[in-house]
């Protein structure tokens, strides 16, 4: 009872970091926007360092997942 209680608190702690992903997935195309309207003659460049932005943040996001479901079904 008491171990199946400490899961379900560690899995939820474990689910914080993709609040901080969708943060920071929201500041990269805020950020886009922002460079875009400025220079629209780099949108090809500034859209691939997007890309690439989002594509980390994802993987942060995917890893603190992976963990939540780890605490949940492997222990």
């Amino acid at each position: 009872m008491l171990l199946q209680a400490a899961k379900l608190v560690g899995a939820g702690l474990a689910t914080i970091g993709l609040a901080g992903a969708g943060a920071g997935i929201g500041n990269i195309f805020g950020s886009l926007v922002i460079a875009y309207a400025r220079n629209p003659s780099m949108g090809r460049y500034l859209f691939t360092y997007a890309m690439l932005g989002f594509a980390l943040t994802e993987a942060i996001a995917l890893f603190a997942l992976m963990m939540a479901f780890l605490i949940l079904f492997a222990f």
